[in-house]
């Protein structure tokens, strides 16, 4: 495969995006449900500090990701204990939903992105910073089209999921994550932020903040996700290379305990009929794939990627800090683009 090449073309890619500014640094692993079989670090993490290079070790602000991580994580689990049906009416089990227009929205119309939610959060600006008053607001927001009419992805759908979470169990989603996906995996740097003292030192910082006047580092950089304090279903996971790594094995041979391989195999088809684009649950195919091919993904805004294929037999990690140079997604969507290419090639 090309990744025993001697130098492995991630390494040469990826150094290359460095030279050109598209991020940083960068940390990657590739492998198969045995382990990892390319991993490397390029660049730095915060090049204001020159001399430290980027680790395998290094933390990074996933964003998005955290929308699989955590969020797709535990509703596999509730799903599985039967404490969660997808294809019941919100409003019919959850008290907070009933008589609102989420309602009649399912779980699977939110795993999916078809439940007609408006696509921006604008959480603070329309609802304020007060947390019961942002999930009254949402909760109680019209939709911008009938549930299963279209599909179209906002932040929102898994702000309500990891909402549904929480009021099934009775946790706040941050313990359920850390007990019943990342405990068991044995993912031991993965955790909502804020991060504390220690970790924060080996984060990759993202944007600078007005507010604060520094780089956010070890603090989450979605803004929704920190007016809620750091942790909810959009964003505000940090973790590295090898813990997103140990995750994607598991998707591909789910270990006992854990969410099923039932859950992973209902996830990674598309399950939005003839609708455009296609959607599984939370995943999506790959860019520059089809269903066909069998290759699924999910970015994070900050500058991550994953990817997995059951049928490849094969899984991929790439973690930058792109923000910390701009918010123009199209260079780092090209090299991640080449990135899977020779991943799944």
């Amino acid at each position: 495969m090309a990744e025993r090449s001697e130098v492995p073309p991630y390494a040469r890619l990826l150094a290359g995006a460095v030279r050109e500014g598209v991020c940083p640094g960068a940390v990657w692993a590739v492998g198969d449900a045995a382990g990892t079989r390319s991993a490397g670090a390029v660049g730095v993490p915060d090049p204001a500090r020159p001399a430290e290079p980027v680790r395998p070790d290094t933390l990074y602000d996933v964003a998005s990701l955290t929308k699989i991580l955590a969020l797709w994580g535990v509703v596999g689990t509730l799903v599985e204990a039967g404490k969660l049906d997808l294809s019941a009416p919100l409003g019919a089990y959850w008290p907070a939903a009933a008589g609102r227009p989420v309602g009649d929205v399912t779980a699977r119309h939110l795993l999916t992105h078809t439940a007609g939610m408006p696509l921006r959060a604008n959480l603070r600006f329309l609802y304020g910073s007060d947390p019961q008053d942002v999930r009254d607001g949402v909760l109680a927001e019209p939709l911008r089209h009938r549930p299963g009419a279209a599909v179209a992805y906002t932040d929102r759908a898994a702000l309500v999921l990891g909402w549904l979470a929480e009021h099934l169990t009775g946790r706040p989603l941050a313990r359920l994550a850390e007990e019943r996906v990342w405990a068991p995996l044995g993912m031991r740097d993965t955790r909502y932020g804020p991060l504390p003292p220690r970790a924060a030192a080996r984060c990759a910082p993202t944007e600078y903040d007005e507010e604060t006047g520094r780089r956010l580092r070890g603090t989450v950089h979605d803004f929704s996700a920190r007016l809620l304090g750091g942790a909810c279903g959009i964003a505000g996971v940090f973790t590295t290379a090898g813990d997103t790594g140990r995750f994607l094995r598991a998707v591909l041979s789910p270990p006992p305990g854990t969410f099923p391989a039932a859950w992973t195999a209902a996830s990674l088809r598309v399950a939005t009929g003839t609708l455009d684009p296609p959607r599984g649950l939370l995943w999506h195919p790959a860019p520059g794939t089809g269903p066909e091919d069998d290759v699924w993904a999910h970015f994070g805004f900050t500058g991550t990627a994953m990817w997995v294929s059951p049928a490849r037999a094969r899984w991929a990690v790439l973690l930058t800090n792109r923000l910390y140079l701009t918010r123009d997604p199209a260079p780092l969507a090209r090299v991640r683009e080449a990135f899977r290419a020779h991943a799944f090639a």
